[in-house]
């Protein structure tokens, strides 16, 4: 189903699209930006929604926290907007301090994406970005493909560009699976396999080590809450204000994480084929959108920074390459409170 959800201020309609699967898992994701405005999981006859979202057009115009949105050309920040490659040094604009994050102002959170395919359970957008916006090289043909199988939301991005260019895009939904804005994210059990982390400086851009998350807040390898987990004295959970860092998947991951509401009984496991996730777990939301409460972010992806740092995995796309990139939500619904035990064996 499509509808207009509002007008841009250079006159260009923007459409919400609702998807639905056959097992009662509802989305509704918006042209612009590719915002997942809504998610909502059939758990015995009720409606549970998954992830934080506004009410209107203009409230996202003015949204500046990424609620729901694609991110690319890269996500995370590029330390001073400036990276080399080949031996010629790229200028990227400014949009976070002194830093570039998520793509610049003109990333693909902010676009206005064209519906290329759509049935009742998914859709396809397309966006072009030109060779030189927000200081990028090269045209980026790029598309995104959500589809609602089941109780899963897979999402795939595939793009090409006709120069070598920074490339790792991902997703940026707020989860609170409870359903209920007055019960903290923090509450969630979440487990991430992840082995080590990326520790920041004091402008959260990455030091450059990979470092061990044993004996760190940054251990989620067990199911645990972030309440719980964290330790408001580390130096690095101080200089974040909390959890905004990269984890790094162990070689036998079998999944990005799982994260579980014992309030409402739903729980959610994230796959991937990125080798990291960024776990964010939205304290900037208490300053630019109190009434929604907290939801925590779980962004797939390569290393934040990765052009600037040689040790790195590569996140350059080259021209005639095509980027491939999955991610898939998978969800299920038990009597609230049973227990992590339980929920996981209701996802596979």
């Amino acid at each position: 189903m499509k509808r207009d959800f509002g007008t841009l201020p250079d006159g260009r309609k923007v459409h919400l699209l609702t998807l639905r699967s056959d097992e009662g898992l509802e989305a509704e994701v918006l042209t612009y930006g590719g915002i997942l405005r809504a998610l909502r999981l059939d758990a015995g006859g009720k409606p549970v929604p998954l992830v934080l979202g506004l009410d209107d057009l203009p409230a996202y115009l003015a949204d500046s926290v990424n609620l729901g949105r694609l991110v690319g050309r890269c996500g995370g920040r590029i330390a001073h907007g400036r990276y080399e490659h080949d031996g010629r040094t790229h200028r990227l604009s400014i949009n976070d301090g002194r830093h570039h994050l998520h793509g610049g102002s003109g990333g693909f959170g902010q676009r206005l994406w064209r519906v290329d395919e759509q049935d009742v359970d998914r859709v396809r957008l397309t966006c072009t970005l030109e060779d030189g916006e927000d200081g990028y090289p090269g045209r980026l043909e790029a598309s995104v493909e959500f589809r609602l199988q089941g109780t899963t939301l897979h999402l795939a991005y595939t793009a090409r560009c006709d120069a070598a260019t920074p490339f790792d895009p991902t997703y940026h939904p707020y989860f609170n699976l409870a359903g209920d804005p007055t019960v903290p994210a923090a509450e969630q059990l979440l487990q991430v396999l992840a082995d080590c982390y990326l520790p920041l400086d004091a402008e959260l851009i990455p030091l450059g080590e990979i470092a061990r998350v044993d004996d760190t807040p940054f251990d989620f390898r067990r199911p645990t809450t972030p309440a719980r987990n964290t330790d408001r004295t580390h130096p690095q959970i101080l200089m974040g204000k909390g959890y905004d860092h990269c984890l790094v998947l162990a070689g036998d991951a079998d999944c990005i994480a799982k994260l579980y509401s014992p309030h409402s009984g739903v729980a959610m496991r994230l796959s991937s084929d990125a080798p990291a996730v960024v776990f964010y777990e939205g304290q900037i939301l208490d300053a630019h959108h109190p009434r929604l409460g907290r939801g925590v972010c779980l962004e797939p992806q390569g290393f934040p920074d990765a052009p600037n740092h040689p040790g790195f995995p590569d996140a350059i796309l080259q021209p005639g390459e095509q980027y491939v990139r999955r991610i898939a939500y998978r969800f299920a619904s038990i009597a609230p409170g049973s227990g992590w035990e339980q929920a996981m064996a209701a996802l596979i």
